[in-house]
């Protein structure tokens, strides 16, 4: 990384605490703090600060477990921030120790609040620097996370997962049609099992290869795997519920299905629409909740990816996993629990029915599928193929579900459960 000594380098470090903050305390998330927090920086000073704050974000668990062993009592809010990426640069980021701790101090004296504390700052920063922590993925997830991770699916995974959080993700992409090898070179491309590309390029996106011909667009490989399991045939009819931003209705669209996009958020589906019209694919995009739609249409293939606590997404969004509340995961289970009986109301008899969470909590994937075919006799369970979908091996549950770990691929991935349900005839 490069050295952002002296004061031309505070910009983007002021920039980086505002993300922090948008991501862990207004809970705006850290893509929509982006545009705000970045607007007057270079590109230079854009991409340190993103950096910066994303560092932050994957290593926050083993920087405040560092922290608090160093100090007797926490110091108020806004000194653990600057604390939080001083450590973030020194540690994780390669920048320069003095550079990392002068600025960080330079941060401290420009605020009232704070400059009283630039001696504790630079003693903490400095006694880091001399005796690093340990450096174990055990700590990079809250404790009540990993606790549970262990219970559900075994010590090794759970490692194997907390692992993944503090590496930075490649670019996956799906394509309208199969890409051509020159397009793939173009792309850093390597196509990978199910046909998802997964790019090595970094930077703008509007920039790269096809995308203003609208050739594919940006999907984790995991999150690509459900829409494939509907396995559908052009001119069937398809629902995709909860569908913003829009990833599933694109598959499906440019699988050659008749598709209804439906979403409660008329905002959210403006990106559908976005979506939709740069890649030269059409789809029918309604704004409604889905339990009380009045169209009286039922589908051949349904795919519902329901609002859930996110927890497979932290690669990206590494804010979920400290936002994330154990009371959430029961009140979300509760209205996946009614989309899932919206969404059988949808499916024609004979037709099928995809489920899928990008979580890993076992309340809002495999309890939700066992309490649903309770509920619905007249829905069987479809089990995946080993390989189907692209999905690795280790992901196959013994009743044919999915549930993709993220360390389950090579260069990991989204965690989410997936479950193909048919409605008999």
């Amino acid at each position: 990384m490069t050295d952002q000594s002296g004061p031309q380098g505070l910009a983007p470090r002021r920039a980086a605490l505002t993300l922090i903050e948008g991501a862990l305390e207004r809970r705006a998330g850290i893509d929509e703090a982006l545009p705000i927090s970045l607007g007057d920086l270079d590109p230079r000073e854009r991409a340190f600060a993103r950096s910066l704050a994303m560092t932050a974000l994957r290593r926050h668990g083993q920087i405040e477990r560092a922290l608090t062993d160093r100090m007797q009592k926490p110091p108020p809010e806004p000194v653990k921030a600057l604390l939080r990426i001083g450590v973030a640069q020194a540690l994780y980021m390669g920048v320069a120790d003095h550079a990392a701790v002068s600025t960080t101090l330079d941060l401290a004296q420009a605020e009232q609040p704070t400059r009283p504390f630039k001696g504790l700052i630079n003693a903490v920063l400095r006694g880091l620097l001399r005796e690093p922590p340990k450096d174990d993925p055990v700590l990079l997830a809250p404790d009540w996370l990993y606790a549970r991770w262990t219970a559900a699916f075994g010590a090794e995974a759970a490692r194997g997962i907390a692992a993944q959080i503090a590496e930075e993700p490649a670019t996956d992409l799906s394509f309208r049609e199969a890409p051509d090898e020159a397009l793939l070179q173009d792309l850093e491309g390597v196509v990978l099992p199910g046909g998802a590309v997964r790019s090595a390029r970094r930077g703008d996106l509007a920039g790269w290869p096809g995308f203003d011909e609208g050739l594919w667009w940006v999907q984790d490989a995991a999150a690509a795997m459900p829409a494939r399991l509907l396995n559908l045939k052009p001119g069937e009819t398809a629902l995709d519920l909860c569908a913003a931003p829009g990833g599933k209705t694109l598959q499906m669209a440019a699988a050659g299905a008749k598709v209804v996009a439906l979403d409660r958020s008329a905002k959210r589906l403006e990106r559908v629409r976005e979506n939709l019209a740069r890649t030269k694919l059409e789809a029918e995009v309604v704004a409604s909740p889905a339990e009380s739609w009045s169209d009286p249409r039922t589908f051949d293939a349904v795919l519902l990816d329901a609002p859930c606590t996110a927890t497979g997404t932290f690669r990206r969004q590494p804010e979920v996993l400290w936002l994330a509340k154990p009371p959430e995961i029961a009140k979300l289970a509760m209205v996946q629990s009614r989309l899932l009986d919206a969404a059988a109301t949808r499916t024609r008899p004979g037709g099928r029915m995809v489920y899928c969470v990008c979580s890993l909590e076992p309340e809002e994937g495999e309890g939700q599928i066992a309490a649903f075919l309770k509920r619905h006799p007249d829905f069987t369970l479809v089990r995946a193929r080993p390989g189907e979908a692209g999905a690795p091996e280790a992901s196959l549950r013994a009743d044919g579900t999915l549930r993709i770990l993220p360390h389950h691929m090579e260069g990991g991935m989204d965690g989410f459960f997936a479950a193909r349900l048919a409605r008999k005839a």
